[in-house]
C-alpha cells in the first residue's frame, strides 16, 4: 500500500487521472532510514505483430511494420526502490517499511526533474541517513 498525504492508494483509480509516474520515499521505520526515488506507472514495449494484425497491412504501398508498441502496467504496487538495503528488507521484514508518494509527475522528464528536485533538495548525498548514494548515476555521494 502506498500514502499520498494520509489518504491510501491501492490501484490506479486512486491517482489523479492522466499521471505517468511519481517520486516516493521509502522509510524503513526500526533504522529511520530513507531511499528517494521514482516510479513509471506504465511502461511501453514493442510487441512483434501477430499474422492477422499483419493481413490488415495487406495490399497497402510501401513497407508493413513488423511491431507495434504496447502498453503495460508497471510493478508499482508491489515496488519498494531498487536500493539493495530495501530490497533486502522487503525479503526478510516488509512490514516494517512505509511507502510515500510525494509528488505525481504527468511525463517522463517531469518525473525525472522531480526526482533529482527531492534528492538535491533533502541532500541526499550527505545525509547519512539517506540510502541514496547517486543521483542520475552524475553524482556520486563518494565524491562528496
Amino acid at each position: 500500500m502506498w500514502l499520498y498525504k494520509n489518504k491510501e492508494i491501492h490501484n490506479l483509480e486512486d491517482l489523479p487521472k492522466g499521471v505517468f509516474g511519481f517520486v516516493y520515499k521509502t522509510t524503513h521505520i526500526p533504522t529511520g532510514k530513507k531511499y528517494i526515488g521514482k516510479k513509471s506507472l506504465v511502461y511501453k514495449r514493442k510487441k512483434k505483430l501477430t499474422k492477422k494484425e499483419l493481413l490488415e497491412y495487406e495490399g497497402q504501398r510501401g513497407r508493413k511494420p513488423t511491431h507495434k508498441v504496447v502498453e503495460f502496467e508497471s510493478d508499482w504496487k508491489t515496488y519498494y526502490g531498487s536500493n539493495s538495503y530495501i530490497k533486502d528488507c522487503v525479503k526478510e521484514c516488509p512490514e516494517e517499511l512505509t511507502r510515500e508518494i510525494l509528488e505525481f509527475a504527468d511525463t517522463k522528464i517531469q518525473l525525472t526533474y522531480l526526482e533529482c528536485r527531492y534528492q538535491f533538495i533533502l541532500k541526499v548525498l550527505e545525509d547519512k541517513q539517506y540510502l541514496n548514494d547517486n543521483i542520475l548515476g552524475k553524482f556520486y555521494s563518494k565524491d562528496l
